[in-house]
């Protein structure tokens, strides 16, 4: 079993990361693989809806995209995946949004390959707009048709300058019992 979180904030070692690691904690320590992809910060396109992918069906963007078709790469080999990014005027990251774009038209488009995969979104969030942030990235598991699993409340912690967001301890336990949840689905679906 393998758990693929791909990080959609430009700061490599920033809040979302440390979110991410937080998720994975209980995933290694229940002996499942864990992978990170640093998306953020790297040149990626958004979805021109060319349909280019749709007529080769071969499950790649063919625009200069080769950030954007490694992480569907990995989104493909991978059983459960995260979807973290910082909170950037009450939505996700341009770069997370590029993928949600052109990974849901390359994976649907081509026989819903991401079908009852897990999927988890996080956000580091400094004050608000993380429910509608949230929303995007539920949006794109539930229109994929993947299974999305719960934590003890919405999946955010809160902090502006990086690392504060270990000072959320409850933000930090949402991330925790996330992990642990995700966990137990894998071992379920996998039994």
């Amino acid at each position: 079993m393998k758990v693929l979180a791909i990080n959609g904030s430009p700061r490599k070692n920033g809040n979302t990361k440390l979110i991410i690691e937080r998720v994975f904690h209980p995933l290694q320590e229940a002996g499942i693989e864990t992978e990170f992809f640093q998306l953020g910060g790297k040149p990626v396109h958004g979805c021109t809806a060319c349909g280019k992918c749709r007529q080769v069906k071969d499950g790649r963007c063919h625009i200069k995209n080769d950030t954007i078709n490694l992480a569907i790469e990995k989104m493909l080999e991978a059983d459960a995946i995260i979807l973290g990014s910082p909170v950037y005027f009450a939505d996700v990251s341009a770069e997370m949004k590029a993928l949600i774009d052109v990974a849901g038209y390359v994976t649907r488009g081509n026989g819903h390959l991401l079908k009852r995969k897990i999927g988890a979104g996080v956000l580091a969030v400094r004050r608000g707009g993380q429910l509608h942030a949230f929303e995007t990235l539920n949006n794109f598991f539930l229109i994929s048709q993947m299974i999305v699993p719960g934590s003890s409340y919405w999946n955010f912690a809160v902090g502006g300058p990086e690392g504060a967001v270990l000072l959320d301890e409850e933000g930090m336990q949402i991330m925790q019992t996330l992990g642990e949840n995700m966990a137990w689905l894998l071992k379920k679906i996998n039994a």
